[in-house]
């Protein structure tokens, strides 16, 4: 059976979380691998994925260590609807800042 892997870049803007792993993993870049197997038997190229990884970076007593922990497409996903959908709420708040007093 071939497989083949490929590699992309995620980016949370908040804290996130992802299902079976405790606790908030902070914003910042993410490595995300994904591996897939070639279907056998069809008339043409086609793969089906069967895992997805999540590169996190250790914190506290696990600092330079980096782990890669499985999740889901779907979860992934999931994660980054969340992130988008507070980054918007934050943009879009009613809050604003007053403006600073000139000091001349």
């Amino acid at each position: 059976m071939t497989k083949r892997s490929t590699r992309s870049t995620v980016t949370f803007s908040n804290p996130f979380t992802l299902p079976g792993y405790p606790g908030d993993l902070p914003p910042g870049d993410y490595e995300v691998l994904v591996e897939e197997e070639l279907l056998q038997g069809l008339s043409f190229e086609a793969y089906r994925r069967t895992a997805t990884y999540l590169t996190v970076f250790g914190t506290g007593l696990r600092a330079g260590r980096r782990e890669m922990r499985a999740t889901s497409e779907r979860d992934l996903k999931e994660a980054l609807s969340r992130d988008a959908a507070i980054t918007k709420t934050n943009d879009h708040s009613d809050a604003a800042l007053s403006p600073q007093e000139d000091l001349k």
